[in-house]
């Protein structure tokens, strides 16, 4: 399913570091120490597990590229780039943080502020620190998020991809379910169904399958469960195309369902969809929360805030090539809704000692507003609108 797909490519890497300059320009920041992270793939592309070794990028406010590495791994960091610069290497027993501040001194910066990635473990913080007191090192976060919350075109295109596949491998374990089938079954199911559909699932995880009571809980149960008649089913998994990511939750009722789980899964669909339209450009991010909430507030028998039977936590938050990442959308963030934004909406209710519910989508934003990834559940009795084109 990714016949025609345009993959992120030399031109996005150096259109991103040089939005990043911008931006370190603007806010007096003479570097920016990349660690091995997501946002060292983000903005150059070279994909590197994080170790006790460090292994990283500068970039400088003005000037190229500077990528830091073990010695031994020095060759091969050499055939994984994809923009040029120099490589700088250390030995076993040097201090790689010494490293990064002579490579910055060598790059003209011997004080001033410098912007550290904010997924740097902190013995790496501490050991660029140290090694350069003269340096302010400051959260990168300033540059790492503004620049990856607002996705490109390409972006979205990948991202609606893996939404599409996400969509159809939900459908496709709906269809497979059956009275004494365990939640284990259905994760193998959907693990390999990803795996035949294109969508990679490296960094995910097991998707969270849960049946009955145990859909309550947002994050799962450390047990498996069997399905019999009834049963509330809560689904939630995504993929991933180079590195962007879908995330999708579907619930629905096994057999047959009883007026409380009707009147309960309505609720939530209410909800999800006050939130969506809350999400206008230049609205602040918390009108998604506060719009989803106030529906399950103002139900009979719901808690306030994050009371429970309610909705225990925030509505939604950015997704990219991470699952979770900036904006939140979360009571406190003021920060405006703008194109290219991408987020989930997913007002949870949770009732413990009965089911959960949630209706996850994600969303993107527009010039002219949000539009959907997919599209949400149609009905209690149809949820994926199987029967509304008969």
């Amino acid at each position: 399913m990714t016949d025609g797909l345009q993959m992120i490519g030399p031109e996005d890497f150096r259109a991103r570091l040089a939005r990043a300059q911008e931006l370190m320009q603007a806010q007096g920041i003479a570097a920016l120490y990349l660690d091995a992270t997501v946002n060292t793939r983000y903005f150059t592309g070279l994909n590197l597990w994080a170790s006790e070794r460090l292994h990283g990028v500068i970039l400088p406010a003005k000037g190229d590229l500077v990528y830091l590495s073990p010695a031994f791994e020095g060759p091969k960091t050499e055939t994984m780039l994809k923009l040029p610069g120099r490589i700088a290497l250390w030995q076993e027993h040097e201090n790689p943080g010494a490293l990064v501040v002579a490579e910055l001194a060598r790059a003209g910066v011997t004080s001033g502020r410098v912007a550290v990635d904010p997924q740097t473990p902190l013995f790496t913080f501490d050991a660029i620190r140290k090694a350069g007191p003269e340096i302010e090192f400051i959260n990168g976060s300033g540059i790492t998020a503004a620049c990856r919350s607002r996705k490109s075109e390409r972006e979205i295109a990948l991202m609606q991809r893996a939404s599409d596949i996400a969509i159809l491998v939900h459908k496709s374990a709906a269809s497979i379910l059956r009275e004494g089938i365990s939640t284990t079954e259905v994760e193998d199911f959907v693990l390999s169904a990803f795996a035949r559909l294109g969508g990679d699932m490296s960094g995910s995880g097991r998707p969270i399958v849960l049946f009955g009571e145990a859909t309550a809980y947002p994050h799962g149960v450390d047990y498996p469960q069997t399905l019999k008649d009834g049963d509330m089913v809560l689904i939630d998994t995504g993929c991933q195309l180079d590195g962007y990511r879908s995330d999708i939750t579907r619930t629905y009722v096994f057999g047959t369902g009883t007026a409380r789980q009707r009147e309960v899964w309505n609720l939530e669909l209410a909800a999800q969809l006050a939130g969506f339209r809350a999400a206008r450009p230049g609205a602040p991010c918390e009108d998604v929360d506060h719009a989803a909430r106030s529906v399950i507030e103002a139900a009979p028998g719901f808690a306030s805030d994050y009371g429970v039977p309610g909705l225990p936590h925030r509505t939604g938050h950015g997704i990219g090539l991470d699952m979770h990442e900036d904006s939140y959308m979360v009571r406190g963030n003021r920060r405006p809704l703008g194109a290219g934004m991408c987020f989930s909406v997913e007002p949870m209710i949770c009732i413990y000692g009965e089911f959960g519910i949630r209706l996850e989508d994600c969303a993107y934003m527009t010039a002219e507003g949000a539009r959907w990834f997919t599209e949400p559940s149609h009905s209690f009795d149809d949820p994926f609108g199987i029967g509304a084109g008969r």
